[in-house]
């Protein structure tokens, strides 16, 4: 009778399971790590982004202050007198921006210190026109000091995009600045008009010095303004910039011809350059506001780019968070069942199975007959039938 083998039941691979486990969770170290540095990566650009606006806010509120603190000085040399009137105006709007992100761009104390002076400037150069230009000279001193604080503070001077480094270069640095020491070439070339014949020399030399300083921020604009549309993928910027620039550097071009020495003289004409200035000024007002627009522009969209990266990056580590979490679930069952099979289940004792005997062998024929030794006779008596010998 034929009994069939128990079959043997593989032991499931429990160990390779859960390495294959071990190293789908080992696998979010990674990926966190890179999550977590693209989190902080956006946050900051985010943050210098925001701040940077917060800059362009604090620079267009200056520009008025710049265009009121320069007509006043030219009022003021002219022995006119100051209307404190408009002057005062553009303090406030100042001041409202400082109170409001001063804090984050720590300018309340050389903004203190500005508001002071201008305060204090002289509604009148009448007797001393000299000394109202040193005052006024000053003042605008703090006032581009102020502008480079804003500039660093903000982190616009920190640009990292080549279109928006221009832009703040030259709206906060060149065009200011040019602006300013435009007006004081106008005002110097007027007093030197009335120095004495023995200081008509000094005075030259002096008006070549600050006609090359004023000259020199404004052809850096030029040149910032044309930078910032050639490396920009912005198509608004040079559509909306060009034109403007083109008046200021035509108005500029005429501002140069008349600062400059005419024949047999050491001092530009005052009038001519006068109204050279004007022109220039205008011209300048206009570039100013719409180098702020796109500026501010820029750096909104910046900021869209940037919320819409990280919504993106954050669907992204969502997606693959959730789908590691499908395979840690299922690694984790494929291991429970695993180890569920390996467990020897409880066995019932069995019936004693019955005892089978063999049947008895038939005897062949004569079996029963067995040889007998009787005696030492002959061959007849030695062997005699079994039953016999009984």
């Amino acid at each position: 009778m034929t009994v069939p083998a128990s079959r043997v039941r593989r032991r499931p691979a429990v160990p390779g399971r859960t390495l294959a486990l071990v190293l789908v969770l080992v696998l979010l170290a990674p990926l966190g790590f890179l999550f977590v540095q693209a989190e902080r990566d956006s946050a900051d650009d985010h943050d210098l982004a925001s701040r940077e606006r917060l800059g362009v806010r604090y620079l267009r509120a200056l520009g008025p202050v710049t265009d009121a603190l320069v007509e006043a000085q030219a009022i003021a040399v002219a022995e006119g007198t100051v209307s404190r009137a408009s002057l005062a105006a553009t303090i406030e709007g100042v001041a409202a921006v400082d109170n409001a992100v001063g804090d984050q761009l720590r300018t309340h104390e050389r903004w203190a210190g500005l508001r002071a002076k201008l305060e204090s400037l002289p509604d009148r150069g009448i007797g001393d026109p000299e000394a109202t230009y040193r005052a006024y000279g000053e003042a605008s001193d703090l006032l581009l000091a102020l502008y480079h604080k804003v500039r660093e503070s903000s982190g616009l001077i920190r640009d990292p995009r080549a279109d928006s480094f221009f832009l703040q270069d030259g709206i906060g640095g060149d065009l200011p600045t040019a602006t300013v020491l435009a007006g004081r070439l106008v005002d110097l070339a007027r007093l030197a008009a009335k120095r004495p014949a023995a200081d008509r020399a000094r005075a030259g030399a002096e008006l070549v010095e600050l006609r090359v300083s004023a000259l020199g921020p404004a052809t850096d604009l030029v040149a910032d303004l044309r930078s910032a549309v050639d490396s920009s993928e912005s198509t608004d910027l040079g559509a909306n910039v060009l034109t403007p620039l083109d008046t200021y550097q035509r108005s500029l071009e005429t501002f140069a011809v008349y600062s400059a020495p005419g024949a047999g003289r050491a001092a530009p004409s005052p009038d001519q350059l006068t109204r050279a200035g004007i022109s220039a000024q205008n011209a300048a007002k206009q570039l100013r506001t719409v180098i702020l627009d796109q500026l501010d522009a820029l750096l909104r969209d910046r900021l869209d780019a940037l919320e819409r990266d990280r919504l993106l990056g954050r669907i992204a580590a969502g997606a693959a968070l959730a789908l590691i979490a499908g395979i840690v679930a299922l690694h984790v069952a494929a291991l429970r069942r695993d180890r569920s099979r390996a467990t020897p289940a409880r066995r019932e004792p069995a019936e004693a199975a019955p005892t089978v005997h063999p049947d008895p062998p038939v005897a062949a024929p004569g079996a029963d007959r067995q040889p007998v030794a009787v005696g030492h006779g002959g061959d007849a008596d030695r062997w005699r039938p079994f039953d016999a010998a009984r």
